[in-house]
């Protein structure tokens, strides 16, 4: 056994709040909010999904820079051969370009041009986990799919904890195999992206708690956190009852001073006139938990299963839709509790990781 092999690798029962900050990329998890979860006894996650190797680098220093408590980095991991053969069920380029050609009356609307000929990118996926190894942070999480036993390996030696986000029982049991220390277990309820390990795949539609039930008669002895429609003390109570070692919160983090979050996006989370919430292709071409606005429910039958493609085929309008104020084209990512999460409102994020914690303990 290896030095490196007798570390000890952060589990959320080291914890003093077992409270994973999702890592909502793009925008919402900020150093700050990461900071505050850490600084209340939870864990901190900076969303990497579409950063390159050297600006997680600069997240990775920001953080440091803020807070001594521990935080980790999730990765998506993206496979090409997977994303083609995707698109190329869901109707090939052919499918691609129909569908960029309903989105051009919003993008007139918005007067900017979409992108054009979006191709496959893994967003420096490579240069990102070489980072990773380099900095040593304490977790390493990843999403999107598992990583290679090689990977895990690579992370584990230098004292990264490795965590998968699985949505079944298959892909929970598949990531211990390769080694992962604890897993994300997220249910039908999360918001933003599903967590499915192949693009083309329907999510299924079990609840976190059936979910975390099934993990943990499955793996008895493995360590994971429950994600999905966390909101409330007896939604933390409810997960842990089930057999999770902790909770993962994301929506309810959302309106928090900490979190980046829009504008639009904050006030749209509050807006009654958004009614339901429901998981969508129609942004970036794979399934994940908007608030139903009206580009939703004009555009979700329509789209492909094209990750990442349309992703960057959309960008720039959702980009343009926010800086416009128009709450009826941009994603407004939100978990089915957001409703109940609104009672924590522009509350300090420490306070909402006590309160939930505490709570239900």
């Amino acid at each position: 056994m290896t030095a490196s092999d007798t570390r000890v690798r952060l589990l959320p029962s080291h914890l003093r709040r077992a409270v994973i900050g999702a890592p909502m990329a793009g925008g919402p998890t900020t150093g700050e909010l990461i900071a505050a979860v850490g600084e209340a006894g939870g864990l901190g996650m900076i969303g990497s999904g579409y950063l390159d190797g050297e600006a997680t680098r600069a997240e990775i220093a920001a953080v440091r820079e803020l807070t001594d408590a521990p935080f980790g980095v999730n990765v998506f991991l993206l496979d090409e051969a997977d994303s083609a053969a995707a698109l190329d069920a869901a109707g090939g380029a052919a499918a691609l370009e129909e569908y960029a050609a309903a989105l051009e009356p919003v993008a007139r609307r918005l007067g900017i041009d979409l992108a054009r000929d979006p191709q496959f990118t893994d967003f420096d996926q490579d240069g990102t986990i070489a980072a990773l190894v380099e900095e040593a942070v304490p977790v390493v999480s990843f999403t999107f799919g598992i990583p290679d036993a090689d990977t895990v390996r690579r992370l584990q030696e230098v004292g990264s904890a490795v965590v998968v986000t699985v949505a079944s029982v298959e892909d929970a049991r598949r990531s211990v195999e390769v080694g992962a220390d604890w897993l994300s277990v997220q249910g039908a309820e999360a918001g933003g992206h599903r967590s499915t390990t192949t693009v083309g795949e329907e999510p299924n539609l079990t609840s976190t708690v059936d979910l975390v039930r099934a993990v943990r008669a499955a793996l008895t002895e493995t360590e994971f956190v429950a994600a999905g429609g966390i909101s409330t003390p007896a939604d933390v109570a409810a997960a842990l009852e089930a057999g999770a070692t902790g909770v993962q919160l994301g929506t309810v983090l959302l309106r928090t001073p900490e979190a980046g979050t829009t504008a639009l996006h904050r006030a749209a989370l509050g807006d009654e006139r958004f009614t339901e919430s429901r998981p969508t292709r129609c942004y970036t071409g794979r399934y994940a938990r908007s608030l139903v606005n009206g580009f939703v429910a004009e555009h979700h039958d329509a789209a492909p299963a094209a990750y990442p493609h349309l992703h960057v085929l959309t960008g720039p309008m959702r980009k343009a839709a926010a800086r416009a104020g128009d709450a009826d084209v941009p994603p407004l990512w939100a978990g089915a509790g957001w409703r109940a999460a609104g009672a924590y409102a522009d509350r300090p994020a420490a306070e909402i990781v006590a309160e939930l914690w505490d709570g239900a303990r």
